[in-house]
C-alpha cells in the first residue's frame, strides 16, 4: 500500500509518499503561492507514484461538512488567492484515489494520539503557533467537530497592560493569533522571532498570551495533553512562561497535572501534520472499501 499526504500551510505545501505504517518514503516543499502554480507541482509529485489514497490536511478555513456542496474546499482563508478553491475536487478529478481531508491541526492531533506525545490517551489538543495559530482536538478517540472545525487561534484574550500592539489578524484584529502568531511577533518587535531568542520580554508576552488561551481551553475540553507545535515554539522559552502564567489563571480553580509532562512539544516534531495527513488517506481508504 502507497499513502499520499498534503500538508497544506500557509507558507509551504509539505508532500510525501508513505506506507501503511506512516513512514514516510518520499517527501517535497512547495511554496505556498497561488492555486495554479502551487497545485501544479504537487499534483506533478503524486504522478510518479501509483498512490491507494490521499490525506489533506489543510490550513483553514475550511469546509469539512461531507453533506456539504462545497465539502472539500479551503473557504475564507486570508489568503485571498486560495479563498473558495475545491481542493479536494482538484485532487479528485486528476488522481481518483479515496481522498481524505480535514484541518492540518486536526491531522496533527490525530497523528500525536495515536502515534505521538499522546498515544495511548483517548484525548489530546494539538496547537500551532506559526504562521498562524490554529488548533486540533481528539476528543474520545476521535477528531472534534461540528458545523465545522474548531478555530481556537481566534479567540478573544485580555492585551497586557503594557502591551500597545494593535493585532495583525485581518478578521478581528486583537485575537489571540493577531497578538501572538509568528507575524505579530514580527511586526511587535520589529525582527523575526529568530532574531529575538535572547530577549526574555518577548517570550514572557508570548508565553502570556498562550497561557490565556490555555486556560480557556483546559476548561472546555479539559483534554488530556496538550501538545504546542509551530515555528514559534522552537523557542522553547515560550514554555517556561507558560508554566508560570497558567497556574496563576487557573488560580486552583481545577487541578493541573504536572505541566512540563502535560503541555509538552510534539512527540512526531515537524511531522506530526504529515503523519497525521497519511492516516487520513487510510481512514478514507477504509470507508471507501466499506462502501463497496
Amino acid at each position: 500500500m502507497l499513502l499520499g499526504a498534503i500538508e497544506a500551510g500557509g507558507t509551504k505545501f509539505v508532500c510525501a509518499i508513505g506506507d501503511e505504517s506512516c513512514e514516510i518514503v518520499e517527501r517535497i516543499q512547495i511554496p505556498t503561492t497561488i492555486p495554479s502554480e502551487t497545485m501544479a507541482e504537487v499534483t506533478q509529485f503524486f504522478r510518479s507514484y501509483q498512490v491507494d489514497a490521499i490525506g489533506i490536511g489543510s490550513f483553514g478555513p475550511v469546509d469539512i461538512d461531507l453533506k456539504s456542496p462545497t465539502y472539500g474546499s479551503i473557504t475564507t482563508t486570508p489568503k485571498t488567492a486560495w479563498k473558495n478553491y475545491p481542493i479536494v475536487q482538484v485532487m479528485n478529478n486528476t488522481f481518483g484515489v479515496p481522498i481524505g481531508f480535514n484541518t492540518d491541526v486536526n491531522a496533527a492531533a490525530l497523528a500525536e494520539s495515536i502515534l505521538g506525545a499522546a498515544k495511548g490517551l483517548d484525548s489530546c489538543l494539538y496547537i500551532t503557533v506559526g504562521t498562524g495559530i490554529g488548533a486540533g482536538a481528539v476528543v474520545q478517540g476521535k477528531m472534534l467537530q461540528g458545523n465545522s472545525h474548531p478555530e481556537m487561534g481566534h479567540i478573544l484574550v485580555r492585551r497586557h497592560p503594557d502591551d500597545p500592539y494593535h493585532g495583525k489578524c485581518p478578521y478581528h484584529q486583537d485575537c489571540l493569533e493577531g497578538l501572538a502568531a509568528g507575524p505579530a511577533i514580527e511586526e511587535r518587535w520589529g525582527a523575526k522571532g529568530t532574531e529575538l531568542v535572547g530577549r526574555t520580554e518577548v517570550w514572557d508576552l508570548e508565553g502570556y498570551y498562550l497561557a490565556q488561551a490555555l486556560m480557556q481551553y483546559i476548561t472546555i475540553l479539559s483534554p488530556k495533553r496538550i501538545i504546542l507545535g509551530g515555528g514559534v515554539m522552537h523557542q522553547q522559552q515560550v514554555f517556561r512562561s507558560i508554566y508560570k502564567y497558567l497556574p496563576e489563571l487557573i488560580n486552583q480553580y481545577v487541578k493541573l497535572p504536572d505541566l512540563a509532562n502535560y503541555i509538552v512539544l510534539p512527540g512526531l516534531g515537524d511531522n506530526a501534520g504529515i503523519k497525521g495527513s497519511f492516516l487520513l488517506a487510510k481512514q478514507a481508504l477504509a470507508h471507501s472499501s466499506m462502501q463497496k
